[in-house]
């Protein structure tokens, strides 16, 4: 059974940076889509950046392009999730989720599946 834990959310200043980690358990690295979303209480969940084993694109949401960086360390099965120049509207719950099969990271963002993790919360504020 996949498990997933967040880490490394806190408060920060506007301008400020941080990293955030997702540790993969029970991972079977074949086929599958991974990524990040945020959810703000009231507001639909939404994609930041996904990845899928069935295509080269690594798929970023609009407002995450030039500030979140995804990466990952597949032999410690953990990815991460920097964040630079964090805005006030950036305050959410943070969601790492991984699915098994097939499909593209486009999709994956939009259309998520799988396991969840448990969240970690990121507060932007001064």
């Amino acid at each position: 059974q996949v498990q997933l834990v967040e880490s490394g959310g806190g408060l920060v200043q506007p301008g400020g940076s941080l990293r955030l980690s997702c540790a993969a358990y029970g991972v079977s690295w074949n086929y599958y889509a991974i990524g990040w979303f945020r959810q703000v209480p009231g507001k639909e969940r939404e994609g930041i950046v996904c990845i899928s084993s069935n295509d080269d694109n690594t798929y970023y949401s609009d407002f995450a392009k030039g500030r979140f960086t995804f990466s990952m360390d597949k032999a410690e099965n953990t990815m991460y999730l920097h964040m630079n120049d964090l805005k006030p509207e950036d305050t959410a719950v943070y969601y790492c989720a991984l699915g098994g099969g097939i499909t593209l990271a486009t999709t994956f963002c939009n259309r998520p599946f799988g396991s969840w993790g448990q969240g970690t919360q990121v507060t932007v504020s001064s």
